[in-house]
């Protein structure tokens, strides 16, 4: 056996490794002293010298009593030692002692008797500072009650990371006792851990001696079962000496915390939401485009798989419902949005189909019940009445769906749909307050889907007054060939006022109208009807244009608030000249075959409404193949391109290949497409052709 090696009875070969000084001992100084049976000092430490200030020669062979002790203490120290040497047993006590520079010290005592192997006898005498006694007892207790008595969950590992300390508030967090975790690791004491990431930590901390502090932990412990949050440090432990002893560390349970912090996160989620949707959804009044915002919206942030579906009813009525639907509904689905490419898609029904639902889906439930339909956790038998067909449900089942909820849409307090959430991906199932979030995103949206609704109705009627104002079939006057077209304003969803017409006069002449109505809507179109008849009627006057516009202008002073331009052209195909006056329109474009199209340099007028402003008419003289052609500013106004730029182009788009008057419409829309369809367009092309001159 080494030197290095002791054995023991049942924990086999110790290794006992020299330590450096700084421990318990060298803090308190002890000193050891030994005197014979005469009290006279035989053996005198170095700490002796440092507590008492006499050095060993000094010391050695004198009387303890006289050389340590003032005289009116010496009897009661003489009557001490005669006891101990007596047999008397130990002497443990506080005694005050006299240093060698005069001042006297309070000295803590441990006497006790020793006898060598002839029979000889000693007294052996430790003895410490006691104030520096004292105040590592004070140090001591304090520590041990701050450790026992603290809320904090306190541990002490060695060097093994075994655990040599627990207190009470982490054998209360652990669920187990301090007794269970005495000479194991955390590995073996809590198995329901991270222990890996744990143990990791220590070493490092061991090793670098640098604190790893304030490390958020989440997990279950066996002293419950639910999900806790605590504040976890670790830091390494050293003796005065800097020896490393192990590694402390201190566990704070926060989970109160942990979850105010998520539940403020998900309050500032819910409100970012909240506020996205009032930027993104209802960016138009389109019906089918606002359901996708919707949509988009809410795919990712609340939900996996979302539909927007429209009671089909709503969308044919032309009055609110002033009560929800019941039994049986027929639903026209809009939108569908998913936040990853899934099979489930095909499980809803495609956007524009219109199905017929039972009483017993949930989506029916929503709709005639207008409040919300939760299934946090959908089993096999929800399916049924979540999915449209037993195809559907197993798409939704292999998709992994197990949560549902179903919102109604309602503005206006009419139910107008439901909005429909799925999750599969997201583990989490739907909760009460995503059924709160839900609805408020849905009644937001659904006053959105509600006024596109109505816009689109207003938009259709208008299209129908309009387009029964129009002309049905181009007409084919004396002299010229005729073609239009007109294109209702896309993005506002509203027909515009703009018109034209091509309207016999007598002597086989021609009148031809383009005009526009400031404004959109049905009041613009109905204002338009009542203009061009207006027109009709003053052109079978056979006026001259500037008078026509002059009456015009009458009649629209004395609508509302009215305002409208206008070109007004009489062709003769007798004379083969043509008489033109504008009021406040764009000039027509004149396109003679083997010149370049030009604008016709006409005095513009003011708009029809204005009120007192003269107009003048223009004669042009006109050959066969000549063409005029009239347009609304919808065809080159934008918003962001200058009116010089559009009306180069529309010249350039009839300078190249002379097409058919027809095919010339069609190419014209397509070389300037207003942006965004921000206006209707009027557009027609009249071309003169030979004709024998009467005699």
């Amino acid at each position: 056996m080494n030197a290095s090696e002791v054995t023991g009875d049942r924990l086999g070969p110790l290794r006992v490794a020299a330590s450096e000084p700084g421990g318990l001992l060298d803090v308190l100084g002890v000193a050891a002293i030994v005197l014979d049976e005469t009290g006279r000092i035989a053996l005198w430490s170095p700490q002796a010298h440092e507590l008492f200030g006499w050095d060993a020669q000094e010391a050695l062979g004198h009387s303890a009593a006289k050389l340590l002790v003032s005289e009116e203490h010496r009897p009661q120290v003489l009557e001490l030692f005669a006891r101990v040497m007596s047999g008397g047993g130990a002497w443990a006590g506080v005694f005050p002692v006299r240093h060698k520079d005069g001042r006297t010290r309070m000295v803590e005592f441990r006497n006790m008797r020793l006898q060598d192997e002839h029979g000889g006898l000693y007294a052996l005498g430790i003895a410490t500072d006691e104030p520096t006694l004292r105040a590592v007892e004070r140090d001591l207790a304090l520590s041990v009650r701050l450790v026992s008595q603290s809320p904090i969950g306190l541990a002490v590992l060695d060097t093994e990371l075994r655990y040599v300390l627990v207190n009470p508030a982490l054998a209360r967090i652990n669920g187990v006792t301090s007794a269970e975790h005495m000479g194991h690791t955390v590995h073996d004491a809590l198995p329901f851990l991270d222990t890996a990431h744990i143990e990791s930590a220590m070493r490092r901390v061991l090793e670098t001696g640098v604190p790893l502090l304030d490390q958020t932990a989440i997990g279950r412990t066996l002293a419950d079962s639910a999900e806790h949050a605590w504040n976890v440090s670790y830091y390494r432990l050293e003796d005065p000496a800097g020896r490393v002893l192990g590694v402390a560390t201190s566990v704070v349970d926060v989970s109160d915390q942990y979850r105010a912090a998520n539940e403020a996160a998900e309050a500032r989620r819910r409100l970012d939401l909240i506020a996205r949707a009032s930027v993104r959804v209802g960016t138009t009044l389109d019906l089918n485009r606002t359901a996708h915002e919707l949509a988009d919206l809410v795919v990712t942030d609340l939900a996996d798989i979302a539909a927007v579906d429209l009671l089909d009813s709503v969308l044919e009525s032309h009055a609110a419902a002033k009560d929800p639907p019941t039994g049986p509904v027929s639903i026209r689905a809009l939108a569908v949005a998913a936040a990853y490419p899934t099979d489930a898609l095909r499980a809803a029904d495609p956007p524009g189909n219109i199905a017929k639902y039972n009483a017993e889906r949930l989506v029916t439930r929503c709709v005639t019940t207008a409040r919300p339909v939760l299934i946090s956790h959908v089993g096999p038998g929800d399916l049924a009445n979540i999915a449209r067909d037993d195809e559907a449900a197993a798409l939704l089942d292999r998709a992994g769906l197990h949560s549902y909820l179903a919102v109604p849409l309602i503005a206006r307090g009419e139910v107008l749909g439901a909005l429909d959430l799925k999750r599969a991906r997201n583990p989490q199932p739907f909760t009460h307050d995503d059924a709160v979030l839900a609805l408020e995103l849905a009644t937001r949206a659904a006053v959105s889907i509600d006024n596109a609704r109505w816009y689109q109705q207003q938009r259709h009627a208008a299209l129908s007054l309009q387009r029964h104002l129009l002309p049905r079939q181009p007409p084919q006057p004396t002299g010229l060939d005729v073609a239009y077209r007109y294109q209702p304003a896309a993005a506002l969803g509203e027909a515009g006022g703009d018109w034209f017409d091509a309207i016999p006069v007598a002597g086989d002449k021609t009148a031809l109208v383009v005009g526009d109505v400031m404004g959109h809507g049905i009041n613009a179109a109905a204002t338009m009807g009542q203009l061009r008849t207006a027109t009709r009627t003053l052109a079978g006057l056979d006026l001259d244009p500037a008078d026509v516009l002059h009456h015009l202008d009458r009649i629209t002073a004395e609508l509302d608030e009215t305002t409208a331009t206008c070109v007004y052209a009489v062709y003769d195909p007798h004379s083969t000249r043509c008489r033109i006056a504008l009021a406040g329109h764009l000039p027509p474009i004149w396109d003679r075959p083997g010149s370049a199209p030009r604008f016709l340099r006409l005095p513009t007028g003011a708009p029809l409404g204005v009120g007192g402003v003269p107009f003048k008419a223009t004669t042009v003289d006109c050959a066969p193949g000549d063409r005029l052609v009239l347009y609304t500013d919808g065809l080159v106004e934008t918003r962001d391109q200058p009116i010089d730029d559009r009306l180069r182009a529309l010249l350039d788009a009839l300078t190249h290949h002379r097409l058919p008057l027809e095919a010339t419409c069609d190419r014209l829309l397509a070389a300037l497409p207003p942006p965004q369809g921000h206006d209707d367009i009027a557009l027609l092309i009249a071309q003169v052709t030979p004709s024998r001159r009467p005699a």
